[in-house]
């Protein structure tokens, strides 16, 4: 009763199932349009992890189950799974901040050191100071990455699936 005490509704969870019948449901609740996320740790698993669309393998299992997996956990606690799932929405949010940052940057600066200002304002830009503003442009989105680092370590984990489920829109447990 596992899937009680971390907050998957009873009418969630499969339990006792063979492989295909594992992978079937997955595909039954992504045709449904949800994203499906399976963790495993036997060669039972591997069908259904290399169906969903994440699969998470649990360190010290099969490794026909490693193999599956896209995402492996180094420990074998299950409160990890949160923490990849908000160590991955933090990590794309980075992302995105720096193709903002990167696409922004060099949409000034490109036309500015080919001279879009020379023939209105007589304003050029040097090579060396290109390249220069090109360094800056690389080093601001490497530094803007690395905070990623304090923002994960600062960051309280989710306490339950029932919480990450609510922010992700449903929460279901496969269970072999």
């Amino acid at each position: 009763r596992l899937f009680l005490q971390v907050g998957i509704p009873a009418h969630c969870v499969y339990a006792g199932l063979l492989p295909e019948e594992k992978a079937e449901i997955i595909k039954q609740l992504q045709a449904n349009g949800s994203k499906v996320a399976m963790v495993g740790d036997g060669i039972n698993d591997a069908a259904a992890l290399a169906t969903s669309d994440v699969g998470i393998a649990i360190r010290g299992g099969m490794d026909a189950a490693e193999d599956a997996a896209g995402v492996v956990l180094m420990g074998n606690k299950l409160g990890q799974v949160v923490e990849v799932i908000q160590l991955g929405k933090v990590t794309l949010g980075k992302i995105r901040q720096n193709l903002l940052w990167a696409l922004g940057y060099n949409c000034v600066t490109i036309p500015l050191a080919a001279g879009a200002l020379l023939p209105s304002l007589g304003i050029t830009v040097s090579p060396s100071t290109a390249g220069a503003m090109m360094a800056f442009s690389s080093v601001a989105v490497v530094s803007n990455s690395l905070l990623l680092k304090n923002q994960v370590l600062g960051r309280r984990p989710a306490n339950n699936f029932e919480q990450l489920g609510r922010k992700a829109g449903t929460t279901t447990g496969v269970q072999g």
